[in-house]
């Protein structure tokens, strides 16, 4: 589950001339069988790109891809910088858009296709197929801490999921719960400390409380008691504690009904979809229940499998992946867990609100040797099995 092959030490200098002209050219005609399987699998359609000035003009050619520079007319425009952060994984397309970093004269889709090719060809993965990612544990199954932590961890390596049955009690919950009422009228919209959202009736309601260990006892308590540790324990890959390197420990969330404007029921996404999947992922993401959450009453839902899959990482429709898409349908004190490779996303409320707490756990800095080594391995692991469309793809 740590799939890390770079760190902030070991970024390179990318340059727009010798990257189109050179470098995409060179990656393209070394790894011809992960273009073929992008052309074949991926509706491509022309993409020119613009930086500062200069264009190149992306198409497909045969099974492999073409490179035209001066293209007339430029699909999508970003800075030199930005280029170089795309190529390097600092960010991805929806990050850039999420900023308003860019210009983009077309749809989406044929910016996020050709993001997957270069991602594929910079990082030596192939992209989603059909059949190219099974999972066959049962996707409906829960577990409790007293079960096997070895099992857990099966578990989450293959659905890149948890649901972990009562694992606060509902007393510890009403505490929280209370605490949220309490703290609800401390934030204020631009306060820095809250996220706001406007309801169908034009109330504005905040929706997303950070640091709230700072206003709850229990929740602070909560980051360093031995449940909670335990669930960090599960991956074995060396997690941090939430306090460390975060200023934002712990975030409470209401989920109320009939939201119209901003972000509460956030859809499809992977929690790496702004970038730095490569120098951060897999960190695992925990979700307590403080009311409990199924259909009508905001339930988290989770595509299983889809962490070990190269698929466009937000604005993205389930029904597109031939992997099972799972409900997971909460009591008061139940903890969901998920990678941040996994694609997952917020229903709407429709009977009832639903509170939640969000926190974590993030992997502990590598050193650029031990990112160096899990790059080798990676690599010699592609090449100990030669790329078919039924293979597994790593990451």
């Amino acid at each position: 589950m740590d799939l890390r092959t770079r760190t902030d030490a070991d970024v390179p200098a990318v340059e727009a001339e010798r990257f189109f002209g050179v470098d995409l050219p060179e990656l393209a005609q070394r790894r011809a069988d992960l273009v073929a399987l992008a052309v074949e699998h991926l509706d491509l359609r022309p993409l020119a790109i613009e930086v500062d000035g200069r264009s190149w003009r992306l198409e497909p050619a045969g099974d492999g891809i073409r490179v035209t520079p001066d293209a007339a007319d430029a699909t999508l425009r970003v800075t030199a910088q930005r280029l170089a952060d795309l190529v390097t994984d600092q960010v991805t397309p929806v990050g850039l858009m999420t900023a308003g970093e860019w210009a983009l004269d077309r749809d989406m889709r044929t910016v996020m296709d050709w993001w997957l090719v270069l991602r594929s060809l910079i990082d030596e993965r192939p992209v989603h197929v059909p059949g190219a990612v099974t999972v066959d544990a049962d996707v409906t199954r829960s577990f409790t801490l007293d079960d096997d932590p070895a099992e857990l961890r099966a578990f989450l390596e293959e659905a890149g999921f948890l649901h972990v049955r009562g694992v606060f009690t509902p007393a510890e919950m009403q505490r929280i719960s209370d605490d949220m009422d309490v703290a609800e009228p401390t934030r204020s919209p631009g306060d820095g400390r809250s996220w706001w959202a406007t309801l169908a009736d034009g109330t504005e309601r905040v929706v997303r409380m950070q640091r709230f260990n700072e206003d709850s006892p229990t929740a602070a308590a909560i980051l360093d008691d031995e449940r909670f540790l335990a669930l960090g324990a599960i991956p074995g890959v060396g997690y941090d504690h939430p306090s460390i390197g975060r200023s934002n420990p712990i975030e409470a969330l209401f989920k109320p009904i009939g939201v119209r404007q901003g972000i509460s029921d956030v859809p499809w996404h992977k929690d790496c979809s702004l970038g730095r999947h490569s120098y951060e992922c897999c960190s695992l993401t925990v979700g307590i229940s403080v009311t409990g959450a199924g259909p009508g009453s905001g339930q988290l839902r989770v595509i299983a499998g889809s962490h070990r899959a190269l698929v466009w990482p937000s604005l993205f429709d389930a029904a597109a992946l031939d992997l099972p898409e799972v409900p997971l349908a909460t009591e008061t004190g139940d903890v969901t867990a998920h990678l941040s490779c996994t694609l997952h996303m917020a229903e709407p409320p429709t009977e009832r609100e639903r509170r939640v707490m969000y926190t974590g756990f993030s992997l502990a800095p590598p050193d650029r040797e031990s990112a160096m080594e899990q790059r080798g391995r990676m690599r010699a692991t592609r090449e100990s099995a030669p790329l078919t469309t039924s293979q597994t793809p790593a990451g």
